[in-house]
């Protein structure tokens, strides 16, 4: 009886053939998967009725392809997505010294400036040569009338009066400057922020896409495994018949 049924001949509802039965796979017994490749081609796919091991076997190796292929389409869409995040318009990082520069007052690039020369060695130097000079000629007896002797009143007097007006200008620099160290730590925050979620997203897909691809390459082995018992099942059918 067994003999009778792997000789009967059988319609491959794909390609209408008619093998015998060794040759014959039944509908139901496919895997989903390859089910919905099938059906992509033959919309009359009928469940009830059998397919031929060269078909299962051709749609078989197509699904696989197109798993394979959806793998490296994932890893695409993957490395898009990361360049068009950092592509955007809205860029965090930006030219903070520049802009702020921009944003200056008249006034305030001139406290800038008077702060940068009144800490430089061109300063010292220049204010230790008008000094040297100021006392050097009201200290020399051969002058009859110096215009300012002994102890120096009106040097005190400049000295006094460039101090009074020097340090808050160096306040204004140093505020200033102490406002654009925020501006440059908030622009800092901002791209580390943006940085750390961009990684985020990158460390989820590429846990969703390892996810995936463990899928992927498991029904393949499955698949690969049903081919070798169904070949091996052949090989004992033959060697039986014989």
């Amino acid at each position: 009886m067994k003999k009778k049924r792997e000789t009967q001949l059988l319609e491959c509802q794909l390609c209408h053939q008619r093998k015998p039965g060794t040759a014959m796979f039944p509908a139901d017994m496919v895997r989903d998967s390859v089910v919905a490749t099938i059906q992509a081609a033959h919309p009359d796919w009928n469940p009830d009725g059998y397919i031929c091991s060269d078909d299962l076997n051709h749609f078989r190796t197509e699904h696989v392809e197109d798993l394979l292929e959806a793998e490296k389409g994932e890893l695409d869409e993957l490395e898009a997505g990361v360049i068009k995040a950092l592509r955007k318009g809205d860029v965090v990082a930006s030219n903070v010294a520049e802009e702020f520069e921009e944003q200056a007052t008249f006034g305030q690039r001139v406290a800038d400036k008077v702060a940068e020369f009144g800490g430089s060695w061109a300063f010292m130097g220049s204010f230790g040569a008008v000094l040297a000079l100021w006392i050097a000629l009201n200290s020399i007896h051969l002058l009859h009338k110096p215009f300012d002797p002994f102890p120096y009143i009106l040097l005190n007097l400049c000295l006094s009066c460039l101090a009074s007006i020097q340090a808050p200008v160096i306040m204004m620099s140093q505020n200033r400057q102490e406002a654009r160290d925020r501006l440059r730590s908030e622009n800092d925050y901002q791209i580390n922020l943006k940085a750390e979620l961009e990684i985020r997203a990158i460390d989820a897909k590429m846990d969703q896409l390892l996810t995936h691809q463990w899928q992927h390459l498991l029904e393949i082995q499955q698949i690969q495994t049903e081919m070798v018992e169904e070949l091996a099942r052949h090989t004992r059918l033959e060697l039986g018949s014989r």
